[in-house]
């Protein structure tokens, strides 16, 4: 029975939180803990020398950063609002929870682990310079602007991945402690989600002057470059032998930190794209998850019908 609601748990998470915005909204400011001890659960396995910077994850940036480009210059003839949404889409940055994600669908935690530092550096510095010199948007400076995104990111990312290797080398016995507790990063990216989901709904249903063209066509922008990057990653993943870790590093996106650079440097009505990027992207993992989970029943069946035979 637990093992079938585990199957389930993120749509599970996503649905109590669309019902309850009300409630749940109001737990957004429990985020930052939650993220920062699925990430020193999902750390302590990774021993430093483990992350190596492979050419793979160069591909996946350049990727990230001049489609996101691309996009943008190709749809601002159309509308400029619907062109940073899409744009913010793509250059949003691996979402911290990839990690936790790659490691129960068995892809290699040390790739995305490398891809979610490089990326989220990366967004850091470019996305400035794309803010700053790209974009018909006033008042924002490189350095400003730099400043502000990497605060926002460095406490969350580097801060567990300190505190991990920290144990790992002085306290052993925690350390075996927090592997033998492995599952535990799920459960806390699940509650995550429903806070998450939550406040996405809250922002949605209060948003005004309403303009259905707008938002539909956020929502079917977000939804196609939601299953392309994910198409993408896998597909070059899958030619350097790291298939899953791929998939997840382009398709997972830092949806908290797109939503916050749209409101913040962004037309705020753009915060519509990455929100419903939320969605589809736990779709597909939830997709991924639970086919997963079949497979390994049917391994399991295999086994036990090949020890009694």
């Amino acid at each position: 029975m637990l093992k079938r609601i585990k199957d389930f748990m993120m749509p599970i998470a996503m649905v109590v939180g669309a019902i309850g915005y009300d409630l749940f909204e109001h737990l957004t400011f429990l985020m930052p803990y939650l993220i920062f001890f699925m990430l020193l659960f999902t750390f302590s396995k990774l021993s430093p020398e483990g992350i190596r910077f492979k050419k793979l994850h160069f591909i996946l940036l350049a990727i990230q950063i001049f489609a996101g480009s691309l996009i943008y210059y190709l749809l601002y003839p159309y509308n400029p609002i619907i062109a940073q949404g899409a744009m913010i889409c793509i250059i949003a940055p691996t979402a911290t929870a990839a990690a936790v994600i790659t490691s129960i669908l068995g892809g290699d935690l040390k790739f995305i682990t490398g891809f979610v530092l490089l990326s989220n550096l990366g967004t850091a510095v470019l996305a400035p310079l794309l803010f700053s010199y790209g974009m018909e948007i006033n008042d924002i400076s490189f350095w400003g602007t730099f400043i502000t995104i990497f605060l926002k990111v460095f406490p969350l990312l580097f801060a567990p991945l300190a505190l991990a290797w920290i144990i790992r080398f002085t306290m052993p016995k925690v350390q075996d402690f927090m592997i033998k507790f492995s599952k535990a990063p799920f459960y806390f990216w699940s509650t995550s989600l429903t806070i998450v989901t939550a406040s996405t709904v809250a922002y949605m249903v209060r948003l005004e002057n309403h303009n259905i063209f707008i938002e539909s066509s956020m929502a079917i922008v977000s939804l196609v470059i939601c299953g392309v990057q994910f198409l993408v990653g896998k597909r070059i993943g899958s030619a350097y032998g790291n298939r899953i870790a791929a998939g997840q590093s382009l398709g997972q996106k830092n949806t908290i930190l797109a939503i916050w650079m749209a409101q913040m440097f962004l037309n705020p009505v753009t915060a519509l794209a990455p929100s419903t990027y939320i969605l589809w992207q736990n779709i597909v993992n939830s997709y991924q998850l639970w086919k997963k989970s079949r497979k390994d029943e049917k391994n399991e069946i295999i086994e036990e019908q090949t020890a009694i035979s």
